[in-house]
């Protein structure tokens, strides 16, 4: 059965996103990971970890600043130390933080039914970090941070054991080794988690998905000679967001000889007739992102930039074609062109033209693929693992380049592509001009005199 799109919204008629599972299954496999590990606790700093741990959120202004952090340990629930009155609206509409299924940390007095206990503390509580250094250093945010930790891992008998940090700020890490606590790498902790996605987590990037369906349709329609990029970025957001998107992340907005090599930045470059223009749509839904690209003439296309486009294609076919459980990183990376085949000294300079990347609730997960470490260190492929596949390939005439993604769910059968908006040719946007002579050809060149034989200099009778 083909994966399902659901509407956002809640019914009562149809079984669509169970919160409560993604929760629950989420921190079920965080919990697995931590299990597996040296470690005695993780502390998290990085917005997407304490969400998976945690399912909160603030809001998409606080993602870089590291204001707020999460805490899980071996024997007790997460809890989660919030910016100012987040905590108490954590208390209020988080009731999931009040709650545990661990011993330790349950209320021995309280009453309870089967494994979920009221916990003697709340999860959900007051605390801030050193706002990236904004907070004078003698006021000792950092090692107000530390007490906390230090705390619950005395509290819990393990403050001996290796605490694992995602991210951290240098004044925080300090504190911390000041209070005796062992910091180590607990990065790959959440990202081995995080590697499979269970069916909710599945359904919500599906969705994701399909909202930039409906925005490339909205840009396909609005593309014509004389937009700027910086305004495809404004339609393609308004559209987002319009349908519901929590964070549009980014839109890469790439037109004409700005397309090779990639420069990974929009501008307010005009787009011309005959144009190539390829775009990347980052947005978050529930959490859940996309990174999905598509590329478009607008006009017409040369046929530098047609060929361009069928390489493209073509490794992409080949790749998605090698996708199934058991198969790995290195297999897909092997059917893509080395570095030097297209203009690159080396894949380090080429990195992420020929990629791939898990997707979840960051845009770069594991697995990752790229000849710059897949073929070394490959990654068995999984039921369940979600990732994009990205190709480019640069015109012949120096002008333009080809650049085209695809999510991928990997099923028991094989795997199933979640990004619908076509892509198996090179579509035409923008005006179709008619000449005396009928409609011109949407395969042509730019420059209009190579499209005459007199124009290219051609002998005629």
């Amino acid at each position: 059965m083909p994966i399902a799109t659901f509407g956002p919204n809640a019914v009562d008629w149809e079984t669509r996103i169970d919160h409560e599972r993604l929760r629950t299954q989420r921190l079920q496999r965080l919990r697995e990971q931590l299990d597996k590990s040296s470690l005695g606790a993780v502390l998290a700093f990085d917005f997407a970890n304490i969400r998976y741990m945690s399912a909160t959120h603030i809001g998409t202004w606080a993602m870089d600043k590291l204001i707020r952090f999460s805490l899980l340990t071996r024997t007790t629930d997460p809890i989660v130390w919030d910016f100012g009155s987040a905590a108490k609206h954590h208390e209020l509409y988080n009731p999931w933080l009040a709650t545990t299924t661990a011993e330790a940390d349950a209320d021995p007095h309280a009453p309870h039914h089967g494994a979920v206990r009221p916990r003697a503390e709340s999860g959900a509580r007051a605390g801030i970090s050193t706002l990236r250094g904004a907070f004078h250093p003698d006021a000792g945010i950092a090692d107000e941070v530390a007490a906390k930790i230090k705390r619950e891992l005395e509290k819990f008998g393990l403050l001996n054991e290796p605490l694992g940090v995602d991210v951290i700020e240098l004044p925080i890490l300090a504190a911390l080794q000041r209070a005796g606590i062992t910091v180590t790498d607990g990065q790959q902790v959440f990202m081995e988690a995080r590697r499979v996605k269970t069916a909710d987590e599945i359904s919500l990037l599906t969705q994701a998905a399909s909202m930039v369906d409906a925005a490339y349709d909205d840009l396909y329609r609005f593309l014509r000679p004389g937009v700027r990029e910086n305004e495809c970025v404004g339609l393609v957001s308004k559209s987002l967001y319009d349908l519901g998107s929590e964070y549009v992340e980014g839109v890469n907005a790439i037109s004409g000889e700005r397309c090779s090599p990639h420069p990974h930045v929009f501008s307010d470059r005009l787009i011309r007739p005959g144009d190539p223009a390829f775009f990347d749509i980052l947005h978050s839904h529930q959490g859940y992102r996309t990174c999905y690209y598509r590329t478009f003439a607008v006009g017409s296309a040369s046929r530098a930039q047609r060929d361009a486009y069928v390489r493209a294609r073509e490794y992409m076919d080949h790749a998605i074609a090698l996708v199934r459980p058991g198969a790995t990183t290195a297999d897909i990376v092997s059917v893509w062109p080395a570095a030097q085949e297209f203009g690159f000294a080396d894949e380090e300079a080429a990195f992420a033209l020929q990629y791939g990347h898990g997707v979840g609730l960051s845009i770069w997960e594991k697995p990752i693929f790229s000849r710059l470490v897949s073929l070394e260190h490959p990654e068995v492929l999984e039921v369940g693992n979600v990732f994009a596949l990205e190709t480019y390939w640069p015109s012949a005439d120096g002008v333009g380049a080809a650049r085209i993604e695809e999510e991928l769910v990997v099923t028991p059968e094989g795997c199933e592509v979640i990004t619908k908006f076509p892509a198996e040719d090179l579509l035409v946007a923008g005006p179709r001009y008619i000449a005396v002579n009928g409609a011109l050809s949407t395969a042509r060149e730019s420059q209009s005199h190579l499209n005459t034989p007199a124009g290219r200099g051609e002998a005629t009778a």
